[in-house]
């Protein structure tokens, strides 16, 4: 896994403004080499918002929609449709503005599709459509995804990976369901690290002071069992793309010179 690297904007917007950019730039060096780009998305204010971004930037015309995979890193498990889910805010925010295809949109499960209201069944499910979208060259059950965004939470869980949840003990499974979350609601659907260390790179967004503490755990040496943004990194790079309120408790070696 690689060792994160911190990247600190001025506010939240401009953080927004700079992810939705170095995605766009990210996907097309991606397609440029093998053709085709896979992204996992996030939920949460910083992460809809990095799609809003995108969906207004004119250089979003210059990624081939149609040769992208578009994953979730976890799903609140409610209907289709449901204003808090993050597929709803992700067509809202971006995806239902782009040209892509809908057979390489990878939604996760909702109680009224065809697993009705079971999210291990439904878990069990995505993790079949990962590993059938994995080749060879991945080496694992998983596609080697260009880029695993995450946000991070004021509890330092990412995805629905919460502190010392069963599923941070996970080693086998890429997908689970996730019973008793702390934040509602309490039922969720969510890669575990297994999937997510497959990313070549994984960005870790946070924005706001109440992120602080979090992110100082999270690059502090904590254990991902207690501080599981601790656990979130990339085969070939992790970036922590923060802005300065998130990065505010961070120690001055953490920080790029003259951003704070």
């Amino acid at each position: 896994m690689s060792a994160p690297t911190v990247v600190v904007h001025p506010d939240g917007g401009l953080l927004a403004k700079a992810v939705a950019a170095r995605l766009v730039t990210r996907l097309v060096d991606a397609q440029t080499a093998r053709g085709s780009a896979s992204v996992v998305l996030t939920g949460g204010g910083v992460g809809i918002a990095v799609l809003a971004e995108l969906a207004r930037a004119p250089a979003r015309d210059a990624v081939d929609w149609r040769r992208l995979d578009v994953w979730w890193g976890d799903e609140r498990f409610l209907p289709t449709g449901d204003p808090e889910r993050n597929e709803t805010q992700a067509r809202a925010a971006l995806l239902d503005h782009i040209p892509l295809d809908p057979r390489r949109v990878h939604v996760m499960p909702a109680p009224d599709g065809p697993d009705g209201d079971s999210p291990e069944r439904g878990a069990e499910r995505y993790a079949a459509d990962l590993a059938a979208a994995a080749r060879p060259e991945d080496h694992g059950r998983v596609p080697s995804f260009d880029v695993c965004l995450l946000g991070i939470g004021p509890d330092s869980h990412v995805a629905s990976l919460f502190p010392e949840h069963p599923a941070l003990y996970e080693e086998e499974r890429t997908v689970v369901a996730v019973h008793g979350s702390p934040k509602p609601p309490p039922v969720r659907v969510s890669l575990t690290f297994p999937a997510i260390r497959a990313a070549r790179e994984v960005w870790v967004l946070a924005s706001g002071a109440g992120k602080a503490d979090a992110v100082r755990l999270a690059l502090g040496g904590a254990g991902p069992v207690q501080v599981p943004a601790a656990g979130a990194r990339g085969r070939a790079r992790t970036l922590f793309l923060l802005d300065r309120d998130a990065a505010s408790r961070l120690p001055a070696d953490l920080v790029p010179p003259g951003v704070m």
